[in-house]
């Protein structure tokens, strides 16, 4: 039995990084949200989470628009405002939710994610699913480096990755 197509609304939001593409439901829920030099990578997980999806343009929910607006204002908290859910399996869901537990302004391992989420041997499927996170930022993965310390693949590229965490206060410039 093959699904009904998803209908969702795609707008573009400029930011100091470029423009972002933000999808959302009928709801003004948050469904992606990714630069718009990544748009391919974006529509494929839209794919893998929906099946087929029709993307309609439209303007994003006033909040979500000024919440992203106030994150590259200088208020890294204000993300926090937007509603957003995913498809994903059950242990893709539960890493991007504790991802959204990691305060602005701090970062953790792979390691640490993957043993406060209660699967400390997990590390590997911990970094699969932060990299197929399709609401980046907003679920912020990119607070999220390797067990040094140092900053690791990001899906947004290693630039963007710096410019955020330095942004919140987690690098130093």
């Amino acid at each position: 039995m093959t699904r009904r197509p998803e209908t969702f609304q795609l707008d573009r939001i400029a930011t100091p990084l470029g423009e972002v593409l933000v999808v959302f439901d009928g709801e003004g829920v948050v469904r992606a949200f990714d630069f718009a030099d990544y748009e391919e990578r974006m529509r494929r997980l839209l794919r893998l989470h929906y099946g087929t999806v029709i993307l309609e343009a439209g303007a994003a929910p006033a909040g979500v628009r000024e919440a992203v607006t106030d994150y590259f204002g200088g208020e890294v908290e204000a993300l926090k405002r937007i509603p957003w859910a995913t498809g994903g399996t059950a242990f893709q869901r539960r890493v991007w939710q504790a991802l959204t537990e990691i305060p602005a302004g701090r970062t953790e391992t792979y390691g640490q994610l993957a043993a406060r989420i209660g699967a400390p041997t997990a590390v590997r499927a911990v970094g699969l699913a932060n990299g197929a996170n399709p609401v980046g930022v907003i679920v912020p993965c990119h607070r999220v480096v390797g067990s040094s310390g140092k900053l690791t693949g990001y899906a947004g590229g290693l630039e963007r990755k710096k410019w955020l965490l330095e942004h919140e206060g987690a690098l130093k410039v």
